[in-house]
């Protein structure tokens, strides 16, 4: 993926409208450039696979439930089906308010072993720089001390801007169909089993800012009337799912707040 990635940022996520999402894409794309990586998709719009790794006791989904202010997630991300294509293993901090990112990618075939609990080699790197090789090692480092695996899938499709040139100071998105299911195997595929979809008919809206929030953002929050929401993938999903967790059949509901209207259930594409 882009090297323009944000590997420490601020976020601010919304959960907004179909409509109003198509709005704000046409106030976005006045200012900014499409993501190299939406261009020959519809509406340029890219898929994200996640698999998210907790404890049997889903530490880090109660550290994120209990407000912990010094936490981290732990995923597997890819973005196609093609067996070449790298997975990326991502260790996801939160200190207090800012987001640090590490991840490595690594070969299909390894990404699958890691995660079926066997044990990571530096071999299974696609490129072995110093900053990848941190990031392979935190992630392998935290695995074992959480005896981590796989807990759920969340798949949704990603539009994003950026401003033009080299500047990755400011990055809009918006991820729609997010849907979430169950997966405690090391599969890595583009296909969710009995799904759900976390936020019906709505659209999660996310301003990723590296230092100070940029006169277009307030703009933009102003023009919409936005209202700022929590919108963790991984802890929504898994709040949804609740008994379909083997390890805790009584998890708590999403918070009301969190809870969006909409239509009828999106259907989730099933692509292989």
């Amino acid at each position: 993926m882009s090297k323009r990635i944000q590997s420490a940022r601020y976020e601010r996520k919304f959960v907004v409208s179909e409509a109003l999402a198509r709005e704000i894409r046409e106030y976005a794309r006045g200012l900014l450039e499409l993501d190299e990586h939406g261009i020959g998709h519809p509406d340029g719009a890219y898929p994200v696979h996640s698999i998210y790794l907790d404890s049997d006791a889903m530490k880090t989904y109660w550290d994120t439930l209990n407000g912990v202010k010094d936490r981290f997630k732990l995923r597997a991300r890819y973005y196609s089906g093609d067996a070449d294509a790298p997975v990326y293993l991502e260790v996801k901090r939160r200190a207090n308010r800012r987001i640090v990112k590490q991840r490595a990618a690594v070969r299909r075939e390894a990404a699958v072993g890691i995660l079926d609990g066997q044990d990571a080699e530096p071999e299974a790197l696609v490129s072995s720089d110093r900053q990848a090789l941190v990031a392979f090692e935190d992630f392998n480092r935290l695995v074992r001390e959480l005896r981590a695996r796989p807990k759920v899938h969340v798949a949704y499709l990603r539009e994003a801007y950026m401003p033009a040139s080299d500047d990755n100071s400011t990055r809009l998105t918006l991820d729609r169909l997010v849907c979430c299911a169950r997966e405690e195997t090391g599969r890595i595929s583009t296909v969710l089993g009995d799904a759900l979809p976390v936020w019906r008919g709505a659209v999660v809206l996310e301003l990723k800012f590296t230092d100070v929030l940029a006169d277009w953002c307030i703009n933009l929050i102003r023009t919409f009337d936005l209202r700022q929401c929590g919108a963790a993938k991984y802890f929504q999903s898994v709040s949804l799912m609740g008994g379909r967790m083997s390890q805790h059949q009584r998890l708590p509901i999403p918070n009301r707040d969190c809870q969006w209207p909409g239509g009828q259930e999106d259907s989730v594409s099933r692509r292989g």
